[in-house]
């Protein structure tokens, strides 16, 4: 299908695209708290006569925007969440803007801005008669602790789609095509005595004791899990002054692992080893579950679809202004960080994109087939309708997300490939509104490669965990 109308429509909204990648940048706020973000989004598609729907999951930063009607509906899905303590000018040293504050380290404000760009150039090509069919933008907050898309999924929000599409900033650019990890995020907040540490420790029970044998026995447990399944932890509270037997500490655990099964086995054992912890030091304690998303299902014939568009919308325009301060951040990595991030390219991709400062060719994925040692909420939407993403190239080669470079980049050039994914996002969203056969491919595709009907992994009643980014 010629794209040259949409990408002429997206085109048209540069300048108002790059605006709000900047204004998110300068105002980066944490999952679940980004109220300004998910406002300033909604508020272009309203409007621009999407029809809003706010609170989604229980979450006032989660919204849809819904335009047309009818089948088929295709799902267009965003993040606006920062992350905390990257906050980072626009400069080629560790310069924080105000130290300790978030800072957008993994793309977020671009990678909303672009699925409200193609939504926009949806909205033309259907008024213009060129699509039929509705189209949702999903305002998705919290995915950087795996919470947005999951509870909204539990809402339904995601039932009506026939396909969703998204995409990530990144080094380089292809489709995403890996399985990720499925994860639970629990806390344990176990319960002691309180008692002077050195004149009546008898009187106390340490719920410190407590977090410590739960993590020891954690580490015994990683000898009988699979390879791939990973179990990392935290301690947010483990008590106050040394001489006083701590009454309340917790431990905070993420537990991956390739499927959502052997995620929640593991958990189980956690929980029987966290009793056990409590009374080996006659503590009480309290199970708090806070997500649990499922592995990511990438769809090929929609990945396909995104590498032909990804292909014709590019290469990303980048500057030599761009490629100059690019390769000053790239000089702040290390040769081994470089030569790690790009060792899953083929040989010749791998050469050129070694030599490069920006390498916005799109490729073949180079994931497929692969576990990668993450988790995304994407996985949950990818296990109830067909899913696809891609990676754009939005920083200098070699950079790892969640980097002080990463933010630099997001607040500069990175602009560039917001712009760049609202085209790809929009032409392959009017190419499954306007093709019967390839709509049909991915849902039989979907039918045979995802097992199970979708079942949220979160226990009933369960809340959206607001105190975990404040």
């Amino acid at each position: 299908m010629n794209h040259d109308e949409t990408f002429e429509t997206v085109e048209s909204l540069n300048a108002e695209l790059v605006s709000l990648t900047r204004e998110l940048w300068e105002n980066p706020e944490l999952g679940l708290h980004e109220t300004a973000s998910a406002e300033l989004l909604s508020s272009v598609l309203r409007d621009a006569g999407f029809e809003i729907t706010e609170g989604i999951g229980g979450m006032p930063t989660a919204f849809s925007a819904t335009y047309g009607n009818g089948e088929p509906h295709i799902g267009i899905l965003g993040e606006y969440d920062a992350l905390p303590g990257l906050s980072q000018e626009v400069s080629a040293t560790r310069d924080p803007v105000e130290r300790g504050d978030p800072g957008h380290g993994c793309g977020h404000n671009l990678f909303g801005v672009a699925g409200v760009g193609a939504a926009l150039a949806m909205k033309r090509a259907i008024d213009d008669g060129r699509a039929t069919g509705t189209v949702t933008f999903f305002g998705c907050p919290a995915e950087e602790i795996l919470v947005g898309k999951v509870f909204m999924a539990r809402d339904g929000a995601f039932d009506d789609l026939d396909a969703a599409l998204t995409w990530h900033p990144s080094h380089l650019s292809a489709p995403f095509m890996a399985q990720t990890l499925a994860m639970n995020s629990v806390e344990y907040n176990f319960t002691g005595e309180s008692a002077h540490a050195a004149d009546s420790p008898q009187s106390g029970r340490s719920a410190l004791d407590a977090v410590e044998l739960l993590n020891t026995g954690a580490e015994f447990m990683r000898e009988h899990v699979s390879d791939d399944a990973r179990i990392h932890y935290t301690i947010p509270d483990g008590g106050g002054a040394p001489n006083v037997v701590p009454a309340e500490a917790t431990a905070w655990y993420y537990v991956r692992a390739p499927t959502r099964a052997e995620v929640d086995r593991i958990t189980d054992w956690l929980d029987d080893v966290a009793e056990g912890a409590a009374m080996m030091t006659q503590t009480t304690v309290e199970r708090q579950f806070h997500t649990g998303c499922y592995d990511y299902v990438a769809n090929d014939t929609l990945s396909e679809k995104l590498l032909e568009n990804m292909r014709l919308a590019g290469p990303i325009p980048y500057t030599d202004d761009d490629r100059e301060f690019a390769a000053e951040l790239q000089e702040t990595l290390s040769q081994e960080t470089i030569e790690a991030r790009t060792a899953q390219l083929p040989e010749g991709p791998r050469e050129e994109a070694r030599q490069s400062v920006l390498y916005p060719d799109a490729q073949p994925s180079y994931d497929v087939g692969t576990v990668l040692n993450g988790s995304t909420d994407v996985g949950d939407v990818s296990w109830i309708t067909p899913t696809a993403q891609f990676w754009a190239a939005s920083w200098p080669v070699g950079t790892p997300s969640h980097t002080w470079q990463a933010v630099a980049s997001n607040g500069s050039f990175g602009a560039k490939a917001a712009v760049y994914a609202a085209k790809v996002l929009a032409a392959t969203t009017l190419d499954l509104c306007n093709d019967d056969d390839l709509l049909a491919e991915a849902r039989n595709e979907f039918e045979e490669t995802v097992p199970n009907e979708y079942e949220t992994a979160l226990p009933e009643g369960t809340e959206p965990p607001f105190h975990l980014t404040l």
